[in-house]
């Protein structure tokens, strides 16, 4: 009886063990199982943001090419503006120097425009002066003739002088080379040197440009 009943605990504990044994394989192999879906899935989300950065990347490079490039173009442009700035500036200085100029010769033309025309006069007036200086003022029959060349004169010089004709008669006065012509020389005691001491024609201003200098007698050491 005692064999028999240790042969069946025998038998009833090798079962017991195999199912023990089965069941720890069971569970290595399921554990196996369970860890190869998490190892896969970790390599596909490091593939994943591998995948996403180096996107990342490209983008931000594309973007800073684009930058470099719409700078470049910002730099040109502001080029170009500079350019036609300093065009446009100088194009307005030209244009101001042109009515410069032009409002000069206008001036000029308005000043100048009977230059010819008074210097005809001047004969005129030299004559007249002539005939004064040569005629016998004493005589009471050259009364009216004196008078009416006086009148006559001192309407056409008033008449030059409303136009901008002046008369230039620099009796003592220190010659000036500008506006008088030297004659002659002479030496006169008691007067400086270089004096004009007689005109012997007057001369004329237009607008302050010399029409005709005046022929005058200086004094020398």
């Amino acid at each position: 009886m005692t064999t028999e009943s240790n042969n069946h605990r025998e038998d009833d504990v090798k079962p017991q063990a195999e199912m023990e044994q089965s069941t720890e394989q069971n569970a290595a192999t399921e554990a196996d199982v369970t860890a190869e879906p998490a190892v896969e899935a970790e390599n596909v989300e490091a593939d994943v943001v591998e995948g996403v950065v180096e996107e990342t990347v490209e983008e931000l490079s594309a973007e800073q090419q684009k930058i470099a490039e719409l700078e470049q173009k910002l730099a040109a442009a502001q080029a170009t503006i500079d350019g036609q700035k300093d065009s446009v500036i100088r194009a307005k200085a030209e244009v101001d120097n042109i009515r410069r100029r032009s409002a000069q010769d206008v001036d000029k033309a308005k000043k100048f425009a009977l230059e010819k025309f008074s210097g005809e006069l001047l004969v005129v007036v030299d004559n007249l002066e002539r005939g004064l200086e040569n005629i016998d003022k004493d005589d009471e029959t050259n009364k009216a003739i004196v008078e009416g060349i006086e009148l006559t004169l001192q309407s056409l010089l008033s008449a030059l002088d409303k136009f901008g004709v002046k008369v230039v008669d620099p009796k003592d006065q220190p010659f000036n080379p500008e506006l008088h012509q030297a004659m002659s020389m002479q030496q006169i005691e008691g007067v400086e040197p270089n004096t004009v001491i007689a005109v012997m024609q007057k001369g004329y201003e237009l607008n302050g440009r010399l029409l005709r200098p005046a022929m005058v007698m200086v004094s020398k050491a």
